[in-house]
């Protein structure tokens, strides 16, 4: 399983577009696996007061909470080197594909990125000074190739970016 990263300047539409795509892999009967990569250190899967919450604030190194129709795992790394992303595709079941919504930074796994104009006049798009960029997807973006830069894709097609990640992510 490859992963490959949807990444994007914050508000850009990064989780928007992972949502679509896991709809349009489903539609097309495909299993999709995702990876959400956040900046906040001390992000909660569980409001303070639950049972799992106190285990970990108790200092559980791991805590598995499971129902009959879900479970997750919460490990904590206090005191360890943030998780590498090919450790954490290791953790996952087997799927089809590895949707990773974040790691803009991260230069070993193809990456699309989101990127609105309207949103940000003075920003241009990270691709233009990161050639491992595959694609940037974009509203209203014709597609092509413009030379020396990453391919454009419309961002409200779909379709077409999910045809593009099957063709070069897998």
């Amino acid at each position: 399983m490859t992963p490959i990263a949807i990444v994007g300047r914050k508000n850009s539409g990064k989780t928007h577009l992972v949502v679509r795509l896991v709809a349009e892999f489903g539609r097309r009967g495909l299993s999709v696996s995702t990876i959400k990569h956040t900046h906040h250190h001390d992000v909660e899967p569980d409001a303070p007061g639950k049972d799992s919450f106190r285990h970990r604030e108790a200092g559980a190194r791991e805590v598995l909470v499971a129902s009959d129709r879900r479970w997750y795992l919460v490990h904590e790394a206090r005191d360890q080197a943030p998780p590498d992303l090919a450790d954490l595709v290791a953790r996952l079941g087997p799927c089809d594909l590895v949707l990773v919504e974040g790691y803009k930074g991260l230069t070993t796994h193809p990456r699309i990125e989101v990127f609105r104009p309207a949103a940000d006049s003075s920003a241009e798009p990270l691709a233009a000074g990161d050639p491992g960029i595959l694609a940037v997807a974009s509203p209203g973006a014709a597609s092509g190739r413009e030379p020396g830069r990453a391919i454009c894709l419309d961002l409200d097609d779909t379709t077409a970016i999910a045809d593009f990640i099957l063709a070069h992510g897998r």
